[in-house]
Order: C-alpha cells, then structure tokens, then sequence
C-alpha cells in the first residue's frame, strides 16, 4: 500500500514555520518501549487513518498514544532491520550495520564478540560534543556481560548461566552524563538499574512507571540530573511488552482488567493468528501491558508540557521491533520479516517543525541516527562512519535534498561456531530479505549455503501475509525482487554481498526458474 504525506487536520499544533532565524537546538526525547507491535496503536482503526494501513488495529486502549498521533508525522513503513533486540540498538546508537558496529547478535555472555565497540561513534557522542546533555533510562542490552559488578568486582551481575545482564561502566557509555541504566532483565515488577555512579538501585516496582519518574524527575531537573544550561537528549527505554507476559505478575492490574474478559476472538483480529497455541492467553498481559506504556507515555508529555518545554522538544515514539503474538503459527515474537515482526510503530512530534501527517517513507534502523541528528539541525555533524541516510528533509519539508529510499533490507543472523563450552564465535547469516511498497521477500539458508526457503508476499492484496507466491512460478517478479535485495546488499556491504551468497544462490536456481 503506498500512501505518501497523507494530511490530517492539524490538532494543537503550528503550521510550518519558513523562517531562516537561527533558534536554539530542539531537546529530543526518543521513548521505546521493547517488542511494541505497530498494529498495537488503537487509532489505525479510528476514520481519520483510513486507509493508512489494510490490517486491523489490535482492541488496545492507548488514548495518549492516539492523541500523541494526532500532533505527530507518523510512519506506516518503519521498519527495524534486524529485528532483535541487541543489534537494533546497535545500529539506533550508531547508523551502521551490525557487523560494523559489532552487535551482530542479541548480547548474552556466551557470545562475547557481540558488543557494542567502544571505538563507535553513537549519536550521544555527537550531541555531547555538540553540546547536548545526554541521558539514558532503562533497558540497554548492547554489551556481551563483563565481569565487572560495581558490588562484587570480577563477578557477573548475577549468578546467572549464561549470564544476560551487564553493567556498563563511564567509560562505555558513549557521551551520556546521565545514566539509570541496565543490561537486560525481564522481570517487570522487581527491576534494578545502575545509576551514573555505579550505584545499584532496586524499586520493586513496575518499571515503565518508575522509569517515567527517573524521566520527570530529569525534566524537572529535581537534584541537578543534567545541566540546565544546554538542550537535552533523553533516550527512555521500557522493557515491557516484552515478554514475559503470563500472569499479574508481568503488568498492572489495573490494566490486566481491561482485557481479562475479552475471548480469543475479541483478542485475535488479525486473520493470520493460531489461537491453539499455547502462547494465546498471552495476548491479555501483553495488551495489559501496552495499555501501562501508553499511560505513563502520557505522563510522560503532560509533565513536558506543564514544564513548558513541549514546543522546543523533538519526541519520538517507536520500538526496536514487533511482536507476532501467535501470528504465523511461530511462537518466536521477533527475528522474522512477517509485518507482526519487521514493521515497528514511529512517530515524530516537532511542533512548529513538521507538519501532522502520514508519511509511507520507508525508514530503516539505520536511518534513524542521522535523520535525528538532521532534525537538530547537526546534519553537517553526521560521522563519516554511518550507513544510513539523513531522511530529515522529507520529514521537515525544508527544501535540502534528499534521496527517498525504495525499499528496506532485512537481516537475520545466527550463531556462528561454537566451542565445546558453547562459546560463539561468528555470525552465521541466515536470512537476507526486503520489503517494497507493495512486496515483501525473505530467502532463507542452510548451514552449507542452499536455500531453505523463499517467501514472497504481496502485502497490498495478502495484508496477513497468508499466501506464500511460488518463487519458480513467478520468475519475473523472483528476478526483480533479487534485484533489489541485491542492490541492497551491496549498499550496506553486507557479508551476502562481499561472499557473493545471494549470486551463487541464483546461479544454483537459474535452471528452476527459466
């Protein structure tokens, strides 16, 4: 479905400004909540966004997210690249791919070389040196654990095996002076951070909630968080969704209630869902939880405004990747190209700046980095080092040039070799894919390097991705699609291109579909 720069009626916002005076940097509040689906936002199926998306909208009640669309440029074909956790994060900090920025896979201790590199050069770095203040709260997850507990030093965090969670240390944090931070740790009612001085702190409650109070608390400025002086960057980072979502344990009762008595027919809406999973009850807790992001995102924006810091303040809201919650008949929430995966809410609000509208840019991960550091402004500040491309222009309708991307590419790598104590070393790649305005392609590889399978969908007649298009039998379409993935590839330099996999894999097939 191709929609480009659909205009809503404008709600509480300026018209575009054309003036050339120079102004003060913009603060930027970038918020995402982990494993948030794009179809969980009730105003898909509101009559102002017809037509902005063929699915339905998942029966969630997120009234702050809704009326946060409603001022905001929002985004249909978003994309997360690699859509995990680790190494979304990894290309969000630095706009280069995974094997540059050296998280290649979801970091846990077994798979040490997968890391952030120090020598990286992330958007924090930029702004500090640009005079930002820079903060980050919450889930990190871009570091292989290191035994480097500020309680216990050269111990692990915990006593976990393998262990997961990680301290990060000043000196690895890349420009942020502000820190209330964590590796990953998936219990949402009992959480614990590291703060800036390495001093851990345990609330032992719901932690979208007590993240919200660390952010109001850093806007407020309550016991000299940041410096006042200069504009801020703040990322906020929730865990939940994310799993785990089984019990009241894993979110608010308050809003477990909103969805506890719904059936499976009322929860499911979308035509691709297997309801005999065993995973099925999970779509209770987990709405539950999108419903307590959407609360505190709102009081999140109703303190920004009471400070008077709204109207010179960049918000974003998005997710570093989806949630298939039964979809596909996969219980793997992530890690794939179907939509419930692949495709990630992102919306923009910049009063005065960017017009409310829908826009059918394709955005990649590694987009976001220099599009966030254009919207500052710092377009002349973006590193040599970065893959992705400034798409500010299209968003802010300022006249600079801009190149508007014609398709997405999607990796999803596995681990490489392992040694007897289950030590990983590599990558092996396991799938390369894209998406069009109109088609999405995934080839997947064996561990010799033949193909295992191909999935084509036709996303404007197949919105679920139902029906799989037969590769041999549409030669044609096979032929352009790979010419794009292939043009894709060699863009981003990625391991399919430099080892000619994708051309090989062709070459084997070349008598299948003549």
């Amino acid at each position: 479905m191709k929609i480009r720069n659909i205009i809503l009626p404008l709600t509480g916002i300026a018209a575009v400004s054309c003036s050339n005076v120079e102004e003060s940097r913009p603060n930027i509040i970038y918020v995402f909540p982990d494993q948030f689906r794009i179809s969980s936002l009730a105003f898909w199926d509101s009559p102002e966004y017809e037509g902005a998306v063929n699915w339905k909208a998942d029966p969630v009640h997120t009234p702050n997210l809704d009326g946060f669309a409603d001022e905001a440029l929002v985004l249909n074909s978003a994309v997360s690249t690699c859509p995990l956790s680790s190494p979304h994060r990894g290309m969000l900090l630095t706009g280069m791919y995974p094997e540059r920025n050296g998280v290649t896979l979801n970091c846990m201790a077994l798979r040490p070389e997968s890391t952030l590199r120090p020598e990286a050069t992330c958007i924090s770095d930029v702004l500090d040196q640009a005079g930002y203040f820079c903060g980050y709260i919450g889930k990190l997850h871009a570091e292989t654990p290191m035994k480097n507990n500020p309680d216990n030093p050269g111990h692990f965090v915990s006593d976990r095996t393998p262990e997961w969670d990680a301290y990060t240390p000043p000196e690895r944090r890349h420009g942020f002076r502000y820190w209330y931070s964590y590796g990953t740790f998936d219990v949402h009612k009992n959480p614990h951070y590291w703060d800036t001085d390495g001093i851990r702190h345990d609330p032992h409650e719901y932690s979208v909630k007590h993240e919200t109070d660390r952010a109001i608390a850093f806007l407020r400025n309550e016991n000299g968080e940041r410096d006042a002086g200069k504009p801020f960057f703040l990322m906020l980072a929730y865990n939940p969704p994310h799993s785990p979502y089984e019990s009241l344990e894993d979110c608010m009762e308050e809003d477990f209630n909103l969805y506890k008595d719904m059936d499976y027919r009322s929860l499911y809406v979308r035509d691709n869902a297997d309801t005999t999973l065993t995973k099925a009850p999970s779509a209770r807790y987990y709405f539950a939880n999108v419903t307590g992001v959407d609360r505190e995102f709102g009081r999140l924006l109703a303190e920004l405004e009471r400070l008077g810091l709204d109207k010179n303040t960049i918000v974003i809201f998005t997710s570093d990747h989806g949630e298939t919650m039964c979809s596909q008949g996969t219980y793997d929430p992530k890690n794939s190209i179907y939509t419930e995966s692949y495709c990630v809410p992102f919306m923009i609000r910049y009063p005065g700046k960017i017009r409310h509208r829908i826009d059918s840019t394709m955005l990649s991960t590694t987009d976001i980095m220099p599009t966030l550091l254009g919207m500052a402004g710092l377009y002349d500040r973006i590193p040599d080092s970065v893959e992705g491309h400034d798409l500010s222009p299209v968003f802010l309708e300022d006249g600079r040039e801009c190149t508007v991307p014609d398709a997405t590419l999607y990796i999803r790598n596995l681990d490489g070799k392992k040694n007897p104590d289950g030590t990983v070393h590599g990558i092996f790649p396991g799938a390369r894919g894209i998406r069009t305005d109109r088609y999405t392609m995934e080839i997947s590889i064996t561990r010799d390097y033949c193909i295992d399978r191909v999935m084509i969908f036709d996303d404007w007649n197949d919105p679920y991705q139902m029906r799989n298009i037969p590769y041999g039998e549409n030669p044609e379409l096979f032929r352009e699609l790979c010419g794009i993935l292939d043009r894709k590839l060699e863009e981003s330099n990625d391991i399919w291109y430099r080892e000619n996999i994708l051309e090989k894999l062709l070459e084997d097939l070349n008598s299948t579909i003549q």
